[in-house]
């Protein structure tokens, strides 16, 4: 099997990015063979900041038509590998864009919004963080605003949410949720990594999870390499099962360390909620976006199969996706 051509062909769909958005990384995004991704444009912005960024990525949409897409649905995604561009999904890391207005959600979802994470690490109108002392669980208002997105078609994303209010969202939502970028806490306990009975839940229920090849949730941290990436994905894979797995990187290409203080800070600017922040390295053999290919070419020479390998690198959330969305 030829890793280079294979990679060519496939349909690849990385589940979370959080970079410094640019031209010069979305440039990457394409060499790196990038069908679509899932781009963060909310954390701990409010409706006001929401608005403004996805006013940004509209800009940018038109600016860079020439290598973006914006996705809508799972036949934009088969377009952008079509026309060799790179779909963009626009994603939320928390919830804190709607405000306490369940019906902003459809104006999000209208302009494009189609994932959604519960909880940024800390608590709010919808339910807690990973990171908060206590977790008080999903909230009523948490249970109407599932309810909502399910009904719209907004993925589920529980990354960073806490394990009950993760458990009661599993339970609660009549669609599948997500993980879209996390690791597993057998190999390394982390508040954000998850275990393998929260995992074995979320596949009951016909969830997926991606996997993050962010540093500091793995195991062997700065020293990590793309082999170990695959490690990682093997352990989720004999957990879940090989068709409720991809890939979700979490990365923070050309991000600074004031960054990585506002996202470890509570609502952006409050108590440092997590460890000391940094400026985490890259596993080494995926160092940028545009070497993405190296996944491919790590599988193939561990000698998964080829449906593996395109499953996991994008086929699977493709499928997971088109089930969420309805589309």
């Amino acid at each position: 099997m030829d890793a280079e051509q294979l990679h060519r062909d496939a349909i690849v769909i990385d589940g979370l990015m959080i970079s410094n958005w640019s031209r010069s990384v979305f440039e990457h995004m394409q060499r790196g063979g990038l069908t679509a991704v899932n781009c963060t444009c909310s954390v701990w912005e409010g409706f006001r900041g929401s608005m403004a960024n996805i006013a940004q990525w509209k800009a940018w949409f038109t600016a860079y038509q020439d290598i973006l897409l914006q996705v809508h649905s799972t036949a934009d995604i088969r377009r952008a590998k079509a026309e060799g561009k790179v779909g963009i999904i626009l994603g939320w890391q928390n919830t804190s864009g709607i405000e306490d207005r369940i019906e902003f959600l459809r104006l999000f979802r209208d302009l494009g919004v189609r994932v959604m994470q519960l909880t940024y690490n800390t608590q709010n109108w919808v339910g807690t963080g990973c990171w908060e002392s206590r977790d008080g669980g999903l909230s009523d208002f948490g249970r109407d605003v599932i309810d909502e997105m399910n009904a719209l078609g907004i993925l589920v994303d529980l990354s960073h949410v806490g394990a009950k209010t993760s458990d009661d969202a599993v339970r609660h939502s009549r669609k599948p949720v997500a993980v879209t970028h996390g690791c597993p806490a057998a190999q390394k306990p982390h508040p954000r990594n998850k275990t393998d009975e929260q995992l074995r839940v979320l596949a009951d229920h016909g969830g997926f999870v991606g996997f993050a090849t962010y540093t500091p949730f793995l195991p062997k941290g700065g020293e990590t390499t793309v082999g170990d990436c695959l490690t990682g994905i093997e352990h989720f894979i004999d957990v879940m099962g090989e068709g409720s797995v991809g890939i979700g990187t979490d990365f923070t290409q050309d991000q600074d360390l004031a960054f990585f203080k506002y996202l470890a800070s509570d609502k952006g600017d409050g108590r440092q909620v997590t460890a000391d922040p940094e400026v985490p390295p890259q596993p080494k053999g995926l160092e940028k976006i545009e070497d993405f290919g190296n996944l491919t070419r790590a599988m193939v020479a561990r000698g998964w199969p080829e449906s593996r390998i395109r499953g996991i690198m994008g086929e699977n959330w493709l499928r997971f996706l088109g089930d969420v969305w309805g589309e």
